[in-house]
């Protein structure tokens, strides 16, 4: 694996609109350092994403805890997910899966493979290459171009990167 290659384990540091769109965002941190990386997300992923966060249990089945059902019936189990792409400012992300003795890696969008990650609670990596493309924003340092962004993540208080309303 070379170091562009390397895969970097993050956390969800939580969700927030971006002030100038009100497209949501969830904001990932690289475990090991200051890095962080916001992705441009749909509303009812974010929505997803947050009703785990906030440890709500929806009455019936959505989606992802559909997705999560399926794979549990059929024997697979999610072992981690990565961001591995970015290409033309659209990210990609594969969800890895073992089956009995096959691993399987599938294609996903990165909002429903974070949302099935957590209801899975499995790890969520990012490759090196992706944060190098997305240019994400170092809190560690000052060499950043995300100037606005690295604005509103010091701005924002704990409270409010970790609530979420629709």
């Amino acid at each position: 694996m070379s170091h562009s290659d390397e895969e970097l384990q993050v956390e969800i540091k939580g969700l927030m609109l971006d002030p100038s769109s009100n497209v949501p965002i969830v904001i990932l941190r690289d475990v090991r350092s200051q890095m962080f990386l916001p992705i441009w997300i749909g509303v009812f992923e974010a929505n997803a994403i947050a009703l785990r966060l906030e440890g709500v249990e929806p009455p019936r089945p959505m989606t992802h805890d559909l997705l999560r059902s399926f794979l549990e019936q059929l024997g697979g189990k999610v072992e981690k997910i990565v961001i591995s792409d970015l290409r033309e400012s659209t990210f990609f992300a594969v969800i890895h899966v073992r089956n009995q003795n096959a691993a399987l890696t599938i294609d996903a969008r990165p909002s429903d493979a974070i949302a099935l990650a957590l209801r899975t609670e499995s790890p969520i990596f990012v490759l090196r290459t992706v944060l190098d493309k997305a240019q994400a924003v170092d809190l560690a340092t000052d060499a950043s171009d995300e100037e606005k962004l690295k604005k509103w993540l010091e701005e924002i208080s704990p409270d409010e990167l970790g609530k979420w309303t629709m």
